[in-house]
């Protein structure tokens, strides 16, 4: 797969496809569907809330896009690779390179400085020590934390926190951003902050966003709004794909 996502730019041809994707914990009586025969396009530089009661089936989507859990049928394409065929490494691989993760509880690494939590995936991805501090660097200058590169977790506030998490998951340069809640733990004033930040990747970058959020206020700042309900997508509340 050729890594590319070009700022401002959208394309007819889905980023990411679900195809009557389901999703069945349990056996027997015990069965529960989470995902009922899901249909689900996202566009490259898309902007999509995801939204629905607890329980519905959204955060279950979100960690199959994220290859963080497997349909129990149907098909999921990324840049229209059929990721059920790809080995348990290739989806890591697709992890590492293509996907980054925002949190609710920001998942940060207590005992290491903001500058070492950014660097992580870099690490990861094999890159040189000089060449993982410059994008470090820049990441957190991106979130408006370069000053605070040598603080702990524990010393941020849960504003700065998830705006560390933020740099984390644009250090790698990736085509999609999952964010799962990513304001549930912060004040209106630092959501905001969140948001507009998530924003302006969106649009600059060109970085597609996939953002569960509860909240409608959040979900505002999307270009699309999904709603789950009992595992399936309530297409009487799914607001269009901009031209």
């Amino acid at each position: 797969m050729k890594k590319t996502h070009d700022a401002g730019t959208t394309s007819d041809i889905p980023l990411i496809e679900l195809k009557e994707v389901t999703k069945t914990y349990g056996q027997g009586q015990a069965a529960m569907q989470a995902i009922d025969h899901i249909d689900l396009c996202i566009y490259q530089a898309d902007f999509v809330a995801i939204m629905g009661p607890s329980g519905s089936g959204k955060s279950t989507c979100m960690n199959i896009l994220g290859c963080l859990d497997t349909p129990t049928s149907g098909t999921y394409f990324f840049k229209g690779a059929d990721v059920g065929q790809l080995s348990s490494d290739q989806r890591a691989l697709l992890r590492r390179y293509y996907l980054g993760f925002i949190f609710q509880g920001f998942n940060l690494l207590n005992r290491t400085s903001a500058f070492e939590n950014v660097e992580l995936p870099l690490i990861y991805q094999g890159i040189p020590a000089r060449d993982r501090r410059l994008r470090a660097i820049e990441a957190l200058a991106a979130v408006g934390l370069e000053a605070w590169k040598s603080h702990t977790p524990g010393e941020l506030s849960g504003g700065q926190q998830q705006r560390v998490a933020i740099a984390r998951a644009i250090v790698t340069n990736p085509g999609v951003i999952l964010a799962d809640e990513p304001t549930g733990n912060l004040d209106s004033a630092c959501s905001q902050e969140v948001m507009e930040l998530l924003t302006t990747f969106n649009q600059e970058r060109g970085i597609t966003i996939v953002m569960v959020t509860h909240e409608v206020e959040m979900a505002r700042y999307a270009s699309r709004r999904i709603h789950f309900i009992d595992g399936r997508i309530n297409t009487a509340h799914v607001s269009e794909r901009n031209p």
